[in-house]
């Protein structure tokens, strides 16, 4: 994935994250781990999950929501 494409992702989950902010820090990165599990393709979540540099803290705590709920799965 070029380096566009994965700061355009970065740039994605932290508006999303953002535009949540204002149900809290937990609550908006439950919210956002939830659109991004609903609307992403594997492959964009696969390119954060290998980088995840440059994600605000809500938006990084999604991501390990979504690796919690697949460990969880797998478990």
């Amino acid at each position: 994935m070029s380096g566009g494409t994965h700061e355009h992702l970065v740039y994605m989950a932290n508006q999303i994250a953002r535009n949540l902010a204002v149900l809290g820090d937990e609550e908006a990165a439950r919210e956002t781990a939830e659109h991004i599990q609903l609307y992403w393709d594997p492959r964009m979540k696969a390119a954060i999950y290998a980088d995840p540099a440059g994600l605000d803290p809500v938006a990084a705590r999604a991501f390990a929501i979504l690796r919690e709920r697949a460990a969880a799965k797998a478990g």
